[in-house]
């Protein structure tokens, strides 16, 4: 009853899990701002026990001292002073999330407002603007002559105000820097991956195939989603320790960041008892929304790097694109070093119980180098330096890998018109080509794709 009395806006997050509220909050930009209100009234609080109830002027030199009608005035006038330098903070926030929206891509503003720094700027500038509006309320009628701890905190927080706004016009213009930009969407993945895909799904993950109970099939009961939307989280945790607890296993239809709509299958359950089994249970362990969210999705953190080059590719700035792409082959080598391809994750004693949609290595390569390649369409240089990542990725990454990789580029080569293509573009490709035939051990095959380009020198040779 109580949940349905409060706003729409605080009651979705009460239906949260609580993994996802905190994230969902950390994204918000007044998150931090009520952190430093809050922090601002204690300062009140404490301000006013001093100069009030310990009258602190009785023990201070006279030069840190001042009137109550000098106090009045340098608090009032520095209420304007830090609105001003707030708004217009505020207004250069607008203008950089203005910006990223057209020229780049609106997945970034989410980046941009939780970022640490921004929110530690805007917190600075609302506390400080609270505290200084406060405390003229106070000791506007205060019939207190002298004041030591007022006017001195509240001179340190118009200091404080004054560096942070250098401060954020530096970070702001920094941060939106394509370099910068390209830079910390790979961080924001590959903490995504150290800290949460390790944690909820390798340590269950296993590389052999084991025993699947497929001899209780019969007994398989499919389970429709209850509503429509992304699936933003799923407790493998949980779902695991519940699987083992009944004996079953789990088959995911699904992937995270996938979008299902209501009545869709699933989950697929079997097991040697599926009767008594309580479905809901299971459908609890998945999370919906009607948003994706980066907590477990690597997919959204591989759109958006691509969303940049893709963006940038319209507005005639190769070079960003080619900073994208550079940014991207790290990533992919991130990937294939601390995530295992299995779709099979186990329990404590060894048994398979939750079996997951399949993303191999080549999946991965597709989601983040097919769709630059899609827009690419006949930019030569593009697909030379797409070509000379997937070498750079070939060079550092597993053996196993190398097919995969040479079977994409020879895709991506395919579609090259190469009646327009130029001499010089055609020998930069060749070249880059060939390094990655000779690292993943596809030169027989290189002479092919060679003859493709250059017919006609080969027949007379």
């Amino acid at each position: 009853m109580l949940k349905k009395m409060l706003p729409l806006s605080i009651r979705k997050y009460l239906l949260m899990s609580k993994r996802q509220r905190m994230h969902e909050i950390r994204l918000t930009i007044w998150y931090m701002p009520f952190i430093y209100i809050c922090l601002s009234l204690f300062m009140v609080a404490i301000t006013l026990y001093l100069d009030l109830s310990l009258e602190v002027s009785q023990y201070t030199p006279d030069v840190l001292s001042m009137d109550a009608s000098v106090t009045r005035i340098l608090v009032s006038t520095l209420i304007g002073g830090i609105l001003t330098l707030s708004a217009f903070t505020l207004n250069s926030l607008l203008v950089v999330l203005t910006m990223f929206s057209g020229q780049f891509s609106p997945r970034m503003l989410l980046d941009f407002i939780s970022d640490k720094q921004t929110q530690h700027a805007l917190g600075i500038f609302n506390g400080s603007f609270v505290y200084v509006l406060l405390l003229f309320l106070f000791i506007g009628n205060s019939k207190k002559e002298m004041f030591v701890a007022a006017p001195v905190m509240t001179i340190g927080l118009a200091f404080l105000s004054s560096l942070t706004f250098i401060f954020f016009i530096n970070h702001a213009s920094t941060w939106m820097q394509v370099h910068n930009i390209t830079y910390n969407m790979k961080q924001v993945s590959e903490v995504m991956i150290n800290q949460t895909l390790k944690k909820d799904l390798e340590t269950h993950r296993t590389t052999e195939h084991g025993d699947t109970m497929d001899q209780y099939k019969q007994n398989i009961i499919h389970v429709s989603s209850r509503r429509s939307g992304y699936i933003q989280l799923i407790d493998f945790q949980g779902m695991i320790q519940r699987a083992k607890a009944e004996n079953l296993v789990i088959q995911l239809h699904y992937k995270v960041g996938d979008y299902v709509l209501a009545g869709n299958e699933i989950v697929s359950i079997w097991g040697p008892d599926t009767k008594e089994i309580s479905t809901n249970f299971y459908l609890d362990f998945i999370e919906m929304g009607h948003k994706e969210t980066e907590i477990q999705d690597l997919q959204m953190g591989i759109h958006k790097l691509a969303e940049v080059a893709i963006k940038s590719l319209g507005n005639d700035d190769p070079k960003t694109a080619s900073n994208t792409i550079d940014q991207m082959a790290d990533l992919m080598l991130t990937i294939e070093d601390h995530l295992s391809f299995t779709p099979y994750l186990i329990d404590e004693e060894g048994r398979i119980r939750v079996i997951l949609q399949s993303e191999p290595f080549d999946y991965y390569l597709y989601r983040g180098f097919g769709y630059i390649r899609h827009y690419a369409k006949d930019n030569h240089l593009i697909i030379t330096d797409i070509v000379r990542a997937l070498a750079l990725i070939a060079e550092s990454i597993q053996p196993s890998k190398h097919q995969d990789i040479w079977a994409f580029a020879c895709n991506t080569i395919d579609h090259i018109e190469r009646e327009v293509i130029y001499e010089l573009d055609k020998t930069f490709l060749l070249q880059e080509v060939h390094k990655l035939a000779r690292l993943t051990k596809n030169l027989e095959e290189y002479k092919k794709i060679e003859n493709k380009f250059y017919p006609s020198a080969n027949e007379n040779t």
